[in-house]
């Protein structure tokens, strides 16, 4: 799978570079989640703006990589250019209902900075003061 890494410093996009999710090409995009979140990279986007076909709602498993190893370090995992057709396969499957899920890059980058400021204030209450 081709694919482009864009490091910030509170998260980092990986836009997909080819147009199908296969049974191939997803093993590769798995190793890269990991390689990012042991890097210590706890939130990613995942812009899938080139694809436009999926073999079959199996392919898609490798999200839930991404999203387990985010949520494991406190991050999220933010799928953005979602095409319809892969929006189908994601409600048939229900993978819907435990991804984030956005229009646009820029909402997933304001979705990131947003966690990222509540858990800057939630961290620096004192109960005590």
């Amino acid at each position: 799978m081709k694919f482009s890494v864009d490091k910030h410093e509170k998260y980092v996009t990986i836009k997909l570079d080819d147009n199908k999710f296969t049974n191939d090409n997803t093993p590769r995009l798995k190793s890269e989640f990991i390689l990012l979140n042991t890097e210590g990279y706890r939130n990613i986007v995942l812009d899938l703006s080139m694809v436009t076909a999926c073999n079959d709602s199996q392919d898609l498993s490798c999200l839930l990589v991404g999203d387990r190893l985010c949520k494991k370090s406190n991050g999220l995992f933010v799928i953005t250019n979602v095409a319809p057709c892969i929006i189908k396969l994601l409600e048939m499957s229900n993978l819907d209902q435990s991804l984030n899920i956005v229009a646009k890059i820029e909402e997933a980058e304001d979705l990131i900075f947003m966690e990222e400021i509540e858990k800057e204030l939630l961290g620096s209450f004192d109960p005590n003061n």
